[in-house]
């Protein structure tokens, strides 16, 4: 018995170490196992997974395949779909490529997401030719340079225009100069705010355009050009004060209609575009108050002085006409800026209060 409790302490003791070391083996077994499993996706395989949209381009009236723009990305634009077409069809170039995602809807906008317009993997857009394009710039430049130009050819009375002995027989009244001034003093203050005040987006609108433009500008300036520099041209029927008082209401409407003009586009230069334009310590901005559309009443004020002032027939056929559009005009942003500043529209008028 001695000899067995004896052995039995020397056995246990032998067998524990082994024990041990057999259980750190394990241990260090086990977390090699595990580490070796968290094994990281390497970067090709992350990113091997990449969906891109193939867009068709549809002629809208044949209904005809142009050709399959493909590998787009899904961040592309409509714009990055147009430049990939003009690449595949060289004779479009973007401006003049308009796309639609129904056969009868609306161009989409260069901006919009290819990826907000899929439903699948294949999207298809209806292509229309929108013809020659020219940038805005160059549509304001254009149309505004020409009654400048044309309006000094009658002022200096060419003989291709009138009968020089008639011209320097009769004497030319003040207005005529005054006229002269204030016509000028419109058209310079267009081009200068075309260049330096307004923030043009780069779209384009089609040649015909310009042209319809151009028309209506450049020819009613020769037809009033003509009739207030004409050698047997006649005062206005009240004289000097109703020519004072015109031109001093004509020279407040352009003041007016440049400030307001600057607080338009102060606005969109500082991004601020989440509530209407409020008044400043400028006087001429507080038509803000009345109406949404101010740079519009300035304007029609600007051409019923000028035609108060001049006492003619084709100023007043303008200015009425004049009206008449800007009025269209200001009722569309009216209904525009009613969705985007109810609170603030709504007791509004568009462009003159009570009318419109």
């Amino acid at each position: 018995m001695l000899q067995r409790q004896s052995r039995d302490p020397a056995a246990q003791g032998a067998a524990l170490p082994m024990a041990h070391n057999d259980s750190r083996s394990f241990l260090n077994l086990s977390q090699l196992v595990l580490s070796a499993g968290q094994i990281k996706p390497s970067p090709a395989l992350k990113h091997s997974k990449i969906t891109y949209f193939e867009v068709e381009i549809v002629d809208v009236q044949s209904k005809k395949q142009i050709c399959i723009v493909d590998k787009v990305p899904p961040a592309s634009t409509v714009l990055d779909v147009k430049h990939k077409f003009h690449k595949a069809c060289p004779q479009w170039y973007p401006s003049r490529v308009g796309l639609q995602l129904e056969h009868n809807g609306p161009f989409l906008k260069d901006s919009i997401s290819i990826q907000s317009l899929a439903v699948s993997s294949i999207i298809t857009l209806y292509f229309t030719d929108l013809g020659q394009q020219v940038g805005w710039t160059t549509f304001f430049l254009t149309e505004y340079t020409g009654p400048l130009l044309i309006y000094l050819l009658f002022y200096i009375r060419l003989s291709t225009i009138y009968d020089q002995v008639e011209s320097r027989k009769n004497f030319r009244h003040p207005v005529v100069h005054l006229a002269c001034f204030c016509h000028c003093l419109h058209y310079i203050r267009h081009l200068l705010e075309t260049l330096f005040v307004h923030k043009f987006s780069e779209g384009h609108t089609p040649l015909k355009n310009m042209i319809k433009g151009c028309a209506f500008y450049w020819g009613f300036t020769s037809w009033i050009a003509y009739y207030i520099n004409h050698p047997r041209y006649t005062p206005p029927s009240f004289g000097h004060k109703q020519v004072s008082y015109a031109a001093l209401a004509f020279l407040m409407c352009e003041a007016g209609n440049h400030f307001i003009n600057v607080a338009l586009a102060h606005q969109t230069n500082s991004g601020n575009r989440t509530c209407f334009p409020s008044p400043t310590y400028n006087p001429f901005t507080w038509l803000f108050l009345l109406v949404s559309c101010p740079n519009y009443t300035y304007e029609a004020g600007s051409w019923i002085s000028f035609t108060v002032m001049t006492q003619t027939l084709p100023v007043g056929v303008f200015a009425f006409l004049m009206v008449i559009q800007m009025s269209l005009w200001a009722q569309k942003k009216h209904k525009l800026y009613l969705k985007r500043f109810y609170p603030e529209v709504r007791r509004k008028a568009a462009m003159i209060p009570i009318i419109f």
